[in-house]
């Protein structure tokens, strides 16, 4: 009976997650301050971005070496046969930096390539979970290997933890929020926003994040007209919320919900106003990536009015789970994401802090190089990741890119499977430390970095 009770008010809780702006639009108004807000320096104000690919998106399409030598150790494995062939006349090439020699990004990631021209974006290739540096050696020892490679839920758990032999309760991005919240001063508005539901990455230890959807509206209905209805209403909703504390996930939930309540007059507006500044940069994007990033400029847009000066986002976009179909797959999600990552980039600058925030990409793991049998991969582990941004230091590569052979110097398989030559730690601490973490508390928020040679890829 009492565990029937906790669910259903659980499933309460969870029902109050989509809340409605309009009864409590009337009471603010926060809009009508923004063009003061797009004129204030932004030099104090930073955001990253998290944008997690849920389903292991297969960095061996990502990035592809264009030149002959290089495309020709590509096409001798994954062949025109395979399914999941990419002709090197279709890749957006790119010349990095720092290699003497082209690559090319998928064909869907046309708005990526532009802005890898403009030195607005970065690859980091190769990286993955590890609990300290390893070889191939260690690996067939067996020593040294994060706990569960190549299961979707481990793997996600631990790139977004930061911790790699045992279960965390909270994220290395909620941890991080616990650090820096003194920037934002004594106000009740959150570091980190997600319009993904609530997730390990976005739980600390401190204030409760903020989980908001990105359609309908957002707010309460029926608790906010002056009756003695409502009233009660709104009373017994607070009861409820204080009940079962004494239960971790009851409380959090508790927590989230009664947060969701007070910032609803706030946020509500916010992300209905369909006559923000930045709207019309993703028109014709209906997809649930471009509405994400849409509902996060809007944020931004509004952080004079929400007094913010350090924030942290996590969205999402699912299905990289290509065991067949990739081509397809790949084709209509990395589509999507290359246009709405450019929207939002594009809107940054619209309001004036394109070096103030930082988009980077998160996945469960890698794919194997070696094709599947149903025209797709299967799970691997290293893998790349993009980085958007105007700090970023992009038109380059970070990290080394792996030999693309099967059995070769960088795979523990002989399918593909690349052993991560960067950490995620490394990762996360270099957008940490751009983010303003000092680095004394980087320890505090990556409880291992300190066994990995150095905690800046210098990609910012």
């Amino acid at each position: 009976m009492i565990i029937r009770t906790a669910v259903s008010r659980r499933q309460f809780l969870k029902s109050l997650g989509a809340f409605s702006a309009s009864a409590m639009a009337s009471n603010l108004d926060l809009l009508g301050g923004f063009a003061q807000a797009h004129a204030q320096q932004a030099s104090d104000y930073k955001a990253l971005v998290c944008v997690f690919l849920y389903g292991g998106v297969d960095g061996n399409s990502l990035v592809i070496p264009a030149d002959a030598a290089g495309y020709g150790q590509y096409s001798a494995v994954r062949t025109a046969a395979s399914g999941i062939n990419i002709p090197l006349a279709s890749l957006q090439t790119i010349q990095p930096l720092s290699s003497a020699t082209p690559f090319g990004l998928h064909p869907a990631f046309g708005e990526l390539k532009t802005l890898f021209d403009q030195k607005k974006m970065a690859v980091l290739c190769n990286v993955g979970t590890l609990m300290q540096p390893m070889t191939k050696a260690d690996y067939a020892a067996g020593r040294f290997r994060p706990s569960n490679l190549f299961s979707h839920s481990d793997q996600q758990s631990e790139w977004q933890a930061g911790v790699y032999d045992q279960t965390s309760r909270t994220g290395w991005g909620g941890r991080l929020a616990d650090r820096v919240v003194a920037m934002n001063g004594n106000i009740a508005f959150p570091v980190v926003t997600s319009t993904s539901g609530t997730t390990l990455f976005m739980t600390g230890n401190g204030k409760s994040p903020l989980s908001i959807p990105t359609s309908g509206t957002f707010g309460l209905q029926g608790y906010t007209t002056n009756n003695a209805a409502n009233t009660a209403r709104k009373a017994a909703l607070q009861q409820l919320l204080d009940m079962d504390r004494d239960n971790l996930f009851v409380n959090g939930a508790s927590d989230i919900t009664a947060t969701a309540i007070e910032l609803s007059a706030t946020v509500g507006p916010i992300v209905a106003n369909t006559a923000s500044s930045v709207q019309n940069l993703f028109t014709g994007q209906n997809n649930s990536i471009a509405q994400q990033l849409l509902t996060v400029a809007k944020l931004i847009e509004a952080r004079a009015s929400t007094g913010v000066k350090r924030q942290i986002f996590f969205v999402s976009l699912g299905g990289f789970d290509t065991h067949t179909n990739e081509l397809n797959t790949l084709q209509n999600l990395l589509g999507q994401l290359s246009l709405a990552l450019k929207s939002f980039y594009d809107a940054t600058i619209r309001l004036g802090v394109a070096d103030n925030v930082t988009s980077f990409t998160l996945s469960d793991f890698g794919r194997t190089f070696k094709p599947a049998a149903g025209q797709g991969s299967d799970h691997a582990w290293g893998n790349h990741q993009i980085i958007v941004g105007g700090a970023v230091k992009g038109g380059d590569f970070y990290g080394k890119y792996p030999t693309l052979q099967l059995s070769g110097p960088n795979d523990v398989t002989a399918e593909g499977r690349w052993l991560p030559t960067t950490a995620v730690d490394q990762y996360a601490a270099t957008l940490a430390t751009w983010f303003g973490l000092p680095a004394s508390d980087l320890p505090i928020v990556l409880p291992t970095v300190s066994k990995f040679p150095t905690a800046n890829l210098g990609f910012l």
